[in-house]
């Protein structure tokens, strides 16, 4: 760290400066750098954490490119966040003078999406609201792993899909982070699961419980004759009239992730699907909630759940971890560690 003396709750010196992963402009990851910067204060109902790990999501991808160009909504030439980083594990600091959830040496997790991000650096501010105990038994970098790509896929499943025991449910784009945690969730519910993802990924996804895994390369899903009650689509990569082909009359289609032409189709295709063909199709909108970390902190405390983790990547080398997700590789979840990485696994 570039200085070790924390600000704590008990009269402890302040550090001033930390490392931090930054940039200025939209673009590749070469445009990212590793700066001393201020080390945020807590304010009222905030907690300042010494980060452990952070894990990487698309959305951090789409924010440092500024692609698709929605993601500059208020920020169209310079970028919103100088930080990226919205899932982070650690151990709390200090807290404002309102906190009453949390003390200095708690270990958390969390989404901080909505409290300014900041997750790639040695310490970063959040709301309480944002946060929730680490699950006993483990590591802050299967912490990290869980926030934002756990919580799409439960609100996907769960809240938009509908999901039921003996349901056939296909999930597209099912080796990253949301597809991990959604294959093992489903399965949970009783549900048959085919995974769709790349040839390499396809051992992974039986590892964890898919009943069926399929090459989207070599096999179109939507040409196959199955039909499917619920569809959960990471990728956005088939249009929605192959969608609609894929689903069962009564069935669910729930869009988390995809272009925005394919998530504008999916919105103007909805209200006519589902008045000539009973089929529902919703696009999930990403919401934070604590409630829905405690469901998952409750399943991976249990065994129920694993986080899949793929790569480990130190500080030093994060723009590395951003550029091996946005190139579609990663099996599970790519994490960021603030000490050098524990070796792969």
């Amino acid at each position: 760290m570039a200085e070790t003396q924390v600000a704590g709750d008990h009269g402890e010196p302040e550090v001033r400066k930390m490392r931090a992963l930054v940039y200025e402009n939209y673009g590749s990851p070469d445009v990212l750098r590793i700066e001393e910067v201020e080390v945020p204060v807590p304010k009222g109902h905030e907690v300042l954490i010494a980060v452990h790990a952070a894990s990487v999501n698309s959305w951090d991808w789409d924010l440092l490119r500024g692609k698709p160009y929605l993601t500059r909504l208020g920020a169209l030439r310079k970028p919103r966040y100088r930080i990226l980083g919205a899932d982070v594990a650690g151990r709390v600091v200090s807290v404002g003078t309102a906190v009453t959830r949390f003390r200095s040496g708690d270990e958390v997790f969390g989404d901080i999406s909505g409290c300014g991000w900041g997750g790639f650096a040695e310490y970063a501010c959040a709301g309480e609201e944002a946060l929730t105990l680490k699950p006993a038994g483990l590591s802050f970098e299967q912490a990290a792993a869980i926030p934002q790509a756990a919580v799409l896929a439960l609100q996907g499943l769960r809240n938009k899909g509908n999901l039921r025991k003996g349901h056939r449910v296909l999930i597209n784009g099912a080796g990253g982070g949301v597809g991990t945690f959604a294959i093992q969730y489903a399965k949970l519910f009783g549900a048959e699961v085919t995974g769709v993802d790349r040839a390499e990924k396809l051992d992974m996804l039986r590892s964890i419980g898919a009943d069926e895994v399929l090459d989207y390369v070599e096999e179109d899903f939507a040409a196959t004759g199955r039909r499917y009650d619920l569809i959960l689509d990471v990728v956005g990569n088939r249009s929605i009239f192959a969608i609609r082909r894929a689903l069962k009359p009564g069935g669910t289609y729930v869009m988390v992730g995809g272009p925005l032409p394919r998530i504008l189709q999916a919105l103007l295709a909805a209200p006519l699907t589902a008045w000539l063909e009973k089929k529902k199709m919703a696009v999930l909108i990403h919401r934070p909630n604590h409630d829905d970390q405690l469901v998952w902190k409750a399943l991976v405390e249990a065994g129920q759940v694993v986080p899949v983790i793929d790569r480990r990547y130190s500080l030093n080398n994060a723009a590395q971890a951003l550029m091996y997700l946005g190139e579609g590789r990663a099996k599970g979840k790519v994490v960021v560690c603030m000490e050098p990485p524990i070796a792969s696994r």
